[in-house]
């Protein structure tokens, strides 16, 4: 079977006197049938080459589901006087939300079946939900597309009635007002799907009132409620900016501008016992956290609690009744400390791994004694703990169960830091099987990145990357510029005018790595998804030599095209992180690195690109014409295949077997790359 060849019809595309030619434009129109035929033809074609891997992939599908429990459910946690958790029933794909009053031991109530309200439907997903204070109505957002456009739907619970509001498009905050009748919620634009405005929505007379309007097309809106319930709190968020507007739940007094936006300023809010608890920086780029009366904004009234350190990057903090805990990163490791919310009195809570991933968990009531978090590993399952914030004693709540012949011990994981090629040294995370792997460079490696929007990737544990370690991989992160392991500078160092060092640090940490034994130097494959996609199409540009096999999720390729294009979802939003291209200077630099634009007739690695047509943060598009250019300029017969989920987004499939499918599919693809 040949594969499917695109048409070409020129498109020119004309800025700065600059022209480009889109031989594949035409791609972009969803509506066209012929797309569509273009898009399944792909489908079927990526399916008959791959027809010799399928064995392998249902064994994969099978050890995967057989490591997993299926009945297993979540830690449950408290809120209002209800213990809320997550469970599933052997052999169904989604989760069912239940809770019990006020002890575990109590009858159980269902929530929300997503197995039910999912009949019908190619896609659903429960993404939000919220109980009013009277615990008698819940409120969920539901997204039937994938693509993000919320539906929200009202649950009475003493009777079980559901119903549909006239809210779509909204964005999955929802938060209740005191009188358990109001609700807040947010409007998408109908074009780019950004979350602007905030509206208080009556259920009693399906009334909407607009309270607020982000009109700077830069920022997006977020709605929270406090940790003392007290509070609605309203985030505006840009790239290097944030504002935020709080109000009253027990009234119906307008929001009030907390601290006006100011240029480069990131504050983050939160309240307790009247006072604010701000992360900002305001005297640094790794942020500090400061204390103020919830009615006196200005910042030479903040107390300090934390100051910003060069070495330290605050994370995140959670609040409670008399401490305050933070999340810092040290050399690209989390860790905890408590302080005294009064004395500022500050503890630390130790940890004794060599790379490992915490994070906190679901801390609903301040009052309690203790904090949750989660803990993982590379060779850890992932595991929820409480932390007494007195004696900083740990309890264990709940291991992910890992069935089958697992053992911990079998697994080891290590930290290494590789020297870049400017002198910078990039910490790099690996793990691999104890039986299965020699340190004489004979190994297949899967190097995976992301380093975009100052996210960080953290070592964590998965058992469906089983697979791969008892077949000989070793598998590894690179910690590269871009993201947060570093802190903030380490974010500004692989962005913008700066966005090639993501991709030069990926490719020197997986040279430097075959260097130093610990792989096949001809059998290094790659993945990453999104920006990491982008970070693929880069990599392949600039080393196709290097790699054996690319994975590409849902990839960021045509960077420019897109980023000129101030009608799709994030565009606007995405100039502070890329650069804006109507400025000359950023339109060169972006279209030196986009892979789209430097595609070019030569050898490429094989590749297999995976898209989803409901796509709201990659446009199914730019992933499609990637495959049609490539294929039609490169010099090889590597296989460049393109696998599109037709009933998906971003996020790809939301059943939890679905979900291994899909990674069994990517798998068998490195698997079957690494024999030959």
């Amino acid at each position: 079977m040949n594969p499917p060849v695109a048409k070409k019809i020129p498109h020119t595309l004309e800025t700065h006197n600059h022209k480009r030619i889109d031989n594949y434009y035409w791609l972009r129109d969803k509506e066209n049938t012929e797309v569509i035929d273009y898009i399944k033809a792909e489908n079927e074609y990526c399916e008959h080459s791959q027809k010799h891997n399928e064995s392998l992939r249902e064994e994969l599908f099978q050890e995967m589901k057989g490591r997993i429990k299926e009945d297993d459910a979540s830690a449950p946690y408290l809120s209002n006087g209800y213990w809320y958790y997550t469970r599933f029933e052997t052999g169904k794909e989604l989760s069912i939300f239940c809770r019990k009053k006020e002890s575990l031991e109590s009858e159980e109530e269902i929530l929300i079946d997503e197995n039910k309200n999912a009949e019908g439907h190619d896609y659903y997903d429960v993404v939000s939900m919220a109980v009013s204070i009277d615990n008698k109505l819940l409120l969920y957002a539901e997204d039937l597309t994938g693509r993000r456009k919320y539906e929200i739907r009202l649950k009475n619970l003493e009777t079980g009635e559901i119903r549909k509001l006239p809210l779509e498009n909204t964005s999955s905050d929802l938060v209740w007002n005191d009188d358990n009748k109001t609700i807040y919620y947010i409007q998408k634009d109908e074009q780019t799907l950004r979350a602007y405005q905030v509206n208080a929505f009556d259920i009693t007379t399906n009334e909407s009132t607009l309270l607020f309007e982000e009109k700077d097309e830069k920022y997006i809106c977020g709605l929270t409620r406090s940790t003392d319930d007290k509070h609605l709190i309203l985030g505006s968020y840009s790239t290097l900016t944030t504002e935020f507007h709080i109000k009253s739940l027990s009234d119906h007094l307008p929001l009030e501008v907390y601290l006006e936006r100011e240029y480069e300023h990131e504050y983050y809010l939160d309240v307790v016992h009247g006072f604010a608890y701000i992360k900002s920086n305001k005297d640094g780029k790794n942020f500090g956290l400061y204390k103020a009366p919830v009615n006196n904004s200005e910042k030479e009234n903040w107390q300090s609690i934390l100051r910003p350190n060069d070495r330290v990057y605050l994370e995140d903090y959670e609040l409670f009744d008399r401490h305050v805990v933070v999340q810092e990163k040290t050399d690209g490791l989390s860790r905890l400390a408590i302080f005294d919310n009064t004395s500022f009195e500050r503890r630390e809570i130790p940890v004794d791994e060599e790379t490992y991933s915490l994070y906190f968990g679901i801390n609903e009531e301040s009052h309690l004694p203790y904090l949750r978090i989660g803990y993982t590993s590379m060779t850890r399952p992932s595991t929820v703990y409480t932390i007494d914030l007195a004696s900083l004693e740990w309890t264990q709540i709940k291991q992910q169960p890992v069935l089958g012949d697992f053992r911990s011990e079998n697994y080891y994981s290590e930290r290494l830091w590789i020297e870049a090629r400017d002198g910078v040294k990039v910490p790099c995370s690996l793990v691999y099987r104890k039986d299965k792997f020699e340190k004489d460079g004979n190994n297949p490696i899967l190097v995976y990145g992301y380093g975009s929007y100052g996210n960080g990737i953290d070592p964590y544990f998965s058992s469906l990357r089983l697979s791969l370690l008892d077949r000989g991989f070793v598998f590894a992160i690179a910690h590269i510029r871009g993201g947060d392991e570093l802190g903030y500078p380490w974010y500004q160092e692989g962005k913008l005018l700066k966005k090639k060092n993501t991709f030069t640090d990926f490719i020197d940490v997986s040279v430097g790595l075959a260097n130093k034994g610990y792989c096949d130097a001809d059998k290094i494959l790659a993945m990453g998804g999104s920006a990491g996609g982008l970070l693929m199409g880069a990599i392949a540009n600039m080393r196709p030599d290097l790699w054996a096999g690319i994975v590409s999720q849902v990839p960021f390729v045509d960077v420019v095209t897109t980023m000129l294009d101030e009608t799709i979802p994030l565009t606007v939003g995405e100039y502070e992180e890329w650069g804006n291209p109507n400025e000359k200077e950023y339109y060169d630099y972006i279209l030196s690195y986009s892979p789209y634009d430097q595609l070019e007739a030569k050898d490429y690695p094989p590749t297999l690109m995976i898209s989803g047509l409901h796509d709201s943060q990659v446009q199914y598009w730019e992933p499609t014409k990637y495959v049609a250019k490539i294929r039609d300029l490169k010099t090889d017969d590597n296989p460049i295949l393109l696998r599109t989920n037709m009933e998906a987004g971003h996020g790809g499939s939301a059943g939890r077997f679905e979900t291994m499918k899909e990674v069994a599919y990517n798998y068998a693809f490195l698997i079957d790359l690494a024999k030959k």
